[in-house]
This record gives structure tokens, C-alpha cells and sequence, in this order.
């Protein structure tokens, strides 16, 4: 995932964690949920990167273990 993807996660992570405070301060349950909601959807999002992530560092292992291959080294 691109840094601009990156940084939106990190702050709805960051809106929820204000607007969960906010909540608690003011006792809004509805803030302080939409707060939890935001900081959950960041997480998802986050976990959505991490996986992506990994399965782009697999693919290029597999790629570069089929060029060592065909290129006759055993690395």
C-alpha cells in the first residue's frame, strides 16, 4: 500500500481515539462509539496492508526463486 493510504489509516485511527475521549469526557455514548468504530475500521485497514503486503513479498520470493532457477543457480 501506497504512504498515502498508510497515513489516512493512521489518522481515522487518531479521529477515533479523539472522538472516543471526547466521548468519555463529555459521557456521549454515541461519540465515544463512533470513536471506537473509526479506531476498529483504521485496524481493518491496517490488517488489509500487512496481509497485501505479505503476499507481495511472497510473490516476488516465488519470482525471484523461479529466475534463480532458470538462470541455473540453487539460491
Amino acid at each position: 500500500m501506497g504512504i498515502e493510504d498508510k497515513a489516512r489509516h493512521a489518522v481515522e485511527d487518531t479521529k477515533g481515539k479523539v472522538k472516543e475521549g471526547w466521548g468519555k469526557l463529555t459521557d456521549n455514548e454515541r461519540l465515544e462509539t463512533e470513536g471506537k468504530i473509526d479506531q476498529a475500521k483504521a485496524s481493518a485497514g491496517k490488517a488489509g496492508e500487512a496481509i497485501r503486503d505479505g503476499v507481495r513479498d511472497a510473490a516476488d520470493e516465488v519470482t525471484e526463486t523461479a529466475r534463480n532457477l532458470t538462470d541455473g543457480r540453487k539460491d
